[in-house]
């Protein structure tokens, strides 16, 4: 097929219940955690950006969160599940090993037997699965794909930890991707360094650490991170990746009508912006409704910019994420 075919995203959705994404209903407050750790709000604030974030019930799996926001992706592209070709949800925090969370998605909103995958990429996996999709519709190989990015990080943190607890919240947004006439997707820019992957990691549940009485009792079945070690890494590579997706296409930062980052913190945030040059009202920010919800927040990110008008027709904007791996990865859209 043509390299010039063009592919975008057809459906996204909103929190709003007829849209795409998908929150739980439980807000967990800065003021409920200073009863959980020693820790308060000023400090959360001020350290993070985050005020409240959603978390899951105990009987809602990510398949739950993520069939949720697939639905309604679906609905607001004006497609039916058998018309979907291919099914791919980003996530560190499947249901269960396998099979793949993807794969119970498909079952649950009734699609047809079309290849179904999960990819780990952490707070990376929305860029990453929308990347693998515009590769699969650009050749001609599949015509409409399903992007979904879950997370239930409520489930792998440490309650205990007042380091990591305040920031991750639950959640799930989608997308629906085929061929465009005009913008879409106009460039990808993706990395990954190995070597920097002790710096938050979950150590047992796998194959080298498979779950016994002493890793549940040494908590080792939790998100462990060195937090100013990443926050220097996010910096510099979340402005990086933006100039890598940009450059190609002659774009400056005064360009892009919007930059759509990972919320993972708002120190990051600001310093990204800061290096880029880019003032702070084109940067969308809900950080402070829903923390970190790994590779959930971009996806949910982009859902609520569109729903609140922050995205126009012939608008060009960034998505940038960085996450554990590490990996890291930018987009730029034309809408």
């Amino acid at each position: 097929m043509s390299e010039d075919r063009k592919v975008g995203i057809l459906g996204l959705g909103s929190y709003l219940p007829e849209l795409g994404s998908y929150l739980p209903e439980k807000i967990l407050t800065n003021k409920d955690l200073e009863k959980m750790v020693d820790t308060t709000d000023d400090w959360i604030m001020e350290r993070t950006g985050i005020k409240e974030r959603r978390i899951a019930r105990a009987d809602e799996a990510t398949s739950d969160m993520a069939t949720e926001a697939a639905k309604r992706a679906l609905a607001d592209a004006k497609l039916k599940p058998e018309d979907l070709d291919l099914i791919i949800v980003a996530t560190i925090t499947p249901d269960m090993f396998f099979p793949a969370t993807a794969c119970l998605v498909q079952q649950k909103i009734g699609a047809r037997q079309v290849p179904a995958f999960d990819i780990s990429v952490a707070c990376s996996g929305f860029i990453y699965g929308i990347a693998i999709a515009n590769q699969f519709i650009k050749s001609g190989t599949y015509k409409h794909a399903l992007v979904v990015a879950a997370e239930k990080l409520s489930a792998v943190t440490d309650w205990q930890d007042r380091s990591t607890c305040v920031l991750f919240g639950d959640g799930a947004g989608a997308a629906v991707l085929g061929p465009v006439e005009k913008g879409g997707i106009l460039s990808v820019y993706l990395g990954a360094d190995g070597r920097q992957g002790e710096l938050i990691k979950m150590p047992a549940g796998g194959s080298r650490i498979p779950a016994t009485h002493k890793s549940v009792d040494e908590r080792l079945h939790f998100i462990k991170m060195n937090g100013t070690e990443l926050f220097r890494h996010a910096v510099k590579i979340m402005a990086d990746a933006a100039l890598q997706a940009t450059q190609p296409l002659g774009l400056k930062a005064e360009d892009l009508s919007l930059v759509i980052p990972h919320q993972a913190n708002i120190r990051i945030l600001n310093a990204v912006a800061k290096r880029m040059g880019l003032s702070t009202d084109k940067i969308y920010l809900n950080i402070s409704k829903y923390g970190n919800m790994s590779a959930a927040s971009s996806a949910v990110a982009l859902v609520e910019a569109v729903k609140e008008g922050r995205i126009k027709k012939g608008d060009k904007i960034l998505l940038d994420a960085f996450g554990g791996g590490l990996t890291w990865g930018a987009m730029v859209i034309e809408w």
